[in-house]
């Protein structure tokens, strides 16, 4: 890049973060000084803003460059951790987000504790906040920066060599992203995150265009042509054994992952907790699923694409992104790329920071105060607790690069320490009222020695493959709590406790659109099959029958809804 391309570059890029920032500052100033307006943005948050920062919260540079390097390696499989999400963001519109509204939760320990008792509730605090402050947050700085490093060549632009850039990289986008989350609250992380939001669908919908021109030799239909013509087998997203996500997995543990993501994981539920109503929640819920259907076109078309162009013979599909950016895209879109790349790990990374001081603000400082503690001494406690985890991440994230392997492996595998049982103890509290708290805490210390033997003792005995996994030990885990509610049960029945403070009327249109939104889920499949565009043949006449039978389903429950209001209800 010439020094001419890189000041352009770097100045069309602080221009728009400049943008998001002074926007940020318009629609938050003044309203993060209470515990409502800090941790929850006042309960005011609309469906725009609950889907814009969904999205950006999930979605950040390990995904862009993982999603990509696997659809370049193999094929589009890897699509089921993401569209299969959209089934359970319907779970969360019209389960679960319901209850916690009712409720006024601020935090999921706050549910368990009102469920179960302190006890499940600081257990439930210690898994969140070591697997955020030991591994999540830090491994998102890591990964932001090495794919800034990789995109940019930013040692190769400094001077400096790879650790000392990856250091700076890593320490630049930790302040910036810490300041959202320490002075502006849940409302600055998710006004950003929807317009950094934006910009990546914007670049998400580029990149691939820019990706089958080059594809066609400058002829974008001629691209996409050989898109679906030249090795079809890519585009095949029903994964077989050896593949990264075998197919049996979605009907497996992945329900469960899913489900734990989002509708039990803080850092993602915190931004619908502080919905202003309950109809605006669920459209943003659903709103963000569908989102998670594009990703396959967005973020895993470009490494298809890379396919075509290089072929098998990059160093490591991890490339195979970066050298497509390179490639294609123009000179005035890389500024406002890098923007939206820094953007995607600014906000993951503040996402976790804030709920990680949320956690510990509420769930440990307030409790140990016995709730005596003010809103100001709430909110300064969670901003020093921000400081001090973000310190610690910029220490420990560069680290990663010394062992790689083992680090990364255990930032694979670590959130399988609590993502089954937490999903687990929620189910079984929310839909049983007999069970006992030592169900909940059983289930914790067993899933805990158990996964941990099962991984890391006898992986070499158990080759059931880890999602797979994760369906067993929530079967066994289920029982647990129903056994100890079947021997032990509460002397008294657990009474869900209605605490409303927003309009809990439900959105008229979220059954439906939650019906459309699961025939987008199928149709997708259909469509990344040998049934469709996997084929050589390309989609024939039952893929089109397939696609009609949906799409007449759908046209039937959105007249039923229109006829029958209630029905919408």
């Amino acid at each position: 890049m010439s020094g001419e391309n890189l000041i352009f570059t770097l100045a069309s890029c602080i221009g728009f973060m400049v943008l998001v920032g002074w926007i940020s500052w318009l629609k938050t100033r003044g309203t993060a000084n209470t515990r409502d307006g800090y941790f929850l943005a006042g309960r005011g948050l609309g469906a725009t803003f609950i889907a814009g920062s969904l999205l950006l919260t999930n979605l950040s540079a390990e995904q862009l460059i993982g999603l990509n390097g696997s659809a370049y390696g193999h094929n589009l499989s890897s699509m089921g951790w993401e569209v299969t999400a959209a089934i359970a963001t319907i779970a969360m519109a019209l389960i679960f987000l319901p209850k916690y509204l009712a409720g006024a939760f601020t935090t999921l320990p706050q549910f368990l504790n009102d469920r179960f008792d302190p006890t499940v509730r600081r257990m439930s605090v210690v898994l969140f906040m070591l697997g955020y402050g030991l591994v999540t947050i830090p491994s998102v700085l890591y990964s932001g920066s090495v794919a800034v490093l990789l995109l940019f060549d930013v040692p190769g632009l400094t001077g400096l060599d790879y650790f000392p850039s990856l250091v700076a990289m890593v320490v630049l986008i930790g302040v910036i992203g810490a300041i959202y989350a320490i002075f502006g609250g849940l409302r600055a992380v998710a006004v950003s995150d929807t317009l950094n939001g934006v910009g990546l669908l914007i670049i998400g919908v580029l990149v691939p265009v820019f990706g089958l021109i080059a594809l066609g030799s400058g002829d974008f239909a001629n691209g996409l042509s050989r898109l679906v013509s030249d090795h079809p087998e890519k585009l095949n997203a029903i994964g077989s054994s050896t593949d990264p996500t075998p197919f049996g997995t979605l009907f497996t543990g992945m329900i469960f992952a899913n489900l734990f993501y989002w509708c039990t994981n803080q850092y993602v539920i915190q931004r619908t907790l502080g919905a202003q109503s309950l109809a605006e929640g669920q459209k943003g819920v659903l709103f963000s699923g569908f989102f998670k259907i594009l990703v396959p076109f967005l973020m895993m078309i470009p490494g298809v694409i890379a396919f075509h162009l290089y072929g098998p013979g990059l160093g490591t599909i991890d490339e195979a992104y970066p050298r497509l950016i390179r490639d294609v895209l123009p000179v005035y879109l890389s500024g406002f790329f890098l923007a939206v790349l820094l953007g995607a790990v600014f906000s993951s990374f503040n996402s976790l920071l804030n709920s990680a001081a949320t956690l510990f603000s509420l769930d440990v400082y307030a409790p140990a105060r016995s709730g005596k503690a003010s809103d100001e001494e709430l909110v300064r406690v969670a901003k020093i607790a921000s400081l001090v985890i973000a310190l610690f991440s910029f220490a420990v994230a560069p680290l990663l690069y010394f062992s790689p392997e083992g680090l990364w492996q255990i930032i694979r595998i670590f959130t399988g320490f609590y993502n089954i049982p937490t999903i687990v103890i929620v189910i079984v509290g929310l839909f049983t009222a007999r069970v006992p708290a030592l169900g909940a805490k059983l289930v914790i210390v067993f899933h805990v020695i158990a996964y941990g033997l099962l991984r890391f003792v006898f992986d070499d005995v158990v080759t059931l493959h880890f999602i797979h996994l994760y369906a067993v030990i929530f079967v066994i885990e289920v029982g647990i709590m129903l056994a100890c509610g079947a021997l032990a049960p509460r002397q008294e029945a657990w009474k869900f406790t209605r605490n409303e403070q927003v309009d809990m009327t439900p959105w008229r249109f979220a059954k439906p659109l939650a019906v459309t939104l699961f025939s987008g889920v199928v149709a997708t499949y259909l469509l990344f099959s040998p049934l469709g565009v996997a084929s050589a043949e390309g989609p024939g006449l039952l893929f089109g029958a397939l696609l009609g039978a949906l799409g007449l389903a759908n046209v039937i429950v959105w007249g039923l809804a229109g006829r029958r209001p209630e029905l919408s209800d």
